[in-house]
């Protein structure tokens, strides 16, 4: 079951970003522009989803091994946005770098064809800083963001330090193994 192969595999994503133009002499060169297109991100997610099914040491639930078809929402938001939902859904003040909210948590959903996995939302102002900040591209940055969210969504948690190192070095794996 985890030799699936990338044909078989079918991502819905539903994909959106905010009008980020104040940055756009930041987001220039035509690799970051890819940020912002819906099919490179099903291919990561896919990708990334078969790259998983392949890892014999990733444990995922039967119930999502045993899907081809997968759904997923994802949106690049400002600051302010998920400073709001940080505050609604976690009880924290201010602005995160991204939060996922999984919804594939039950074998009760074993009985349909799709998986909807839950939705990310990347603040693109706090991947910018931290793109600085640890002196890479914004590019990888916001992959670096997707990874640790999906992660999540597959019921990935991070409660102690280990956890979030393993989590942090199987996120690096991921984004490593990107075409």
């Amino acid at each position: 079951m985890k030799e699936k192969i990338i044909s078989e595999i079918s991502l819905d994503l539903v994909f959106q970003y905010n009008d980020f133009s104040q940055f756009s002499n930041k987001l220039k060169d035509t690799k970051t522009k890819l940020i912002f297109e819906s099919i490179f991100w099903e291919k990561v997610f896919v990708s990334w989803i078969n790259i998983i099914f392949k890892k014999d040491d990733f444990e995922l639930p039967n119930f999502i091994l045993e899907k081809k078809s997968f759904s997923l929402g994802l949106q690049i938001i400002s600051n302010q946005e998920i400073a709001s939902m940080n505050k609604k859904w976690m009880q924290k003040n201010g602005p995160t770098d991204v939060l996922s909210f999984p919804i594939a948590s039950d074998e009760s959903l074993n009985n349909l064809d799709q998986i909807e996995l839950g939705d990310i939302f990347i603040s693109l102002e706090m991947a910018l800083e931290q793109s600085y900040e640890y002196k890479h591209s914004i590019y990888k940055e916001m992959l670096w963001l997707a990874s640790h969210g999906f992660l999540h969504l597959l019921g990935w948690e991070h409660n102690n330090d280990l956890d979030l190192e393993n989590m942090l070095n199987f996120q690096e794996y991921l984004i490593t193994r990107l075409d």
